[in-house]
C-alpha cells in the first residue's frame, strides 16, 4: 500500500511540475524592445468569417482600415486569463480611435466560453475558433497566441504566452500610427 501511494503522489508532484513549467512557459516578460515588423515584410492575415458568442458576424476583412489585436486563447489557460483584463482596458482606449479586438476561443464548448465571458466581463467581440482559422494562422501551437494586424490587414506582430499590456500597447499605438 505504501509503494501505492508514493507512485501516486510522485505521478501527481510531476504532472504539477509539468503544470508550473507549462504556465511559466506561458509567461513573457515585458519587452519593450520587442517590435512591430517593417510595413514591406508583412504578410496579409487571412480572412475569416465566425459567428460571434451573441450571434453576431465576425469577419476580419471587416475591419479594414482599423488596427486589430487577434487572441486565440481558451477560458482554462492561466496566462490567457491574466491577459484578459489588459484586453479588457486597451479595447476601452483605443476602440474609437481605430482599433479592435477580437477573442477567439480554441476548442472549447461554446457555453463555457459565454459563462466564462460574461463572468469575466469581456467587452470585446469573442467566437469560436476553428481548425480552418487556427491552419490559416499557422497552427495555433500554445496559448495565449496573439497577432496583431495592421489597417491594411497585414500581420505587423505575433506573439505566443502571456506579454504585459504595456508590449501590446506600445505596438498599437504605433500601428494607429501609421
Amino acid at each position: 500500500m505504501k509503494r501505492k501511494f508514493s507512485s501516486v503522489f510522485m505521478f501527481l508532484a510531476v504532472l504539477f511540475l509539468f503544470e508550473i513549467a507549462g504556465f511559466s512557459a506561458g509567461l513573457q516578460p515585458a519587452d519593450s524592445a520587442q517590435d512591430v515588423q517593417p510595413a514591406a515584410s508583412r504578410k496579409t492575415a487571412s480572412d475569416f468569417q465566425l459567428t460571434g458568442l451573441n450571434g453576431e458576424a465576425i469577419e476580419l476583412g471587416s475591419f479594414r482600415g482599423k488596427v486589430v489585436l487577434l487572441d486565440f486563447w481558451a477560458t482554462w489557460c492561466p496566462p490567457c486569463r491574466a491577459e484578459i483584463p489588459h484586453f479588457n482596458e486597451l479595447y476601452s482606449a483605443y476602440k474609437g480611435q481605430g482599433f479592435e479586438l477580437i477573442g477567439l476561443s480554441v476548442g472549447e464548448d461554446p457555453e463555457v466560453v459565454r459563462s466564462f465571458v460574461a463572468a469575466n466581463d469581456m467587452r470585446y467581440p469573442v467566437a469560436i475558433s476553428n481548425e480552418k482559422v487556427e491552419q490559416a494562422y499557422g497552427g495555433i501551437r500554445g496559448i495565449p497566441t496573439t497577432f496583431l494586424i495592421d489597417k491594411k490587414g497585414r500581420i505587423a506582430q505575433k506573439y505566443v504566452g502571456y506579454h504585459e499590456k504595456a508590449v501590446f500597447e506600445g505596438a498599437i499605438r504605433k500601428l494607429l500610427a501609421e
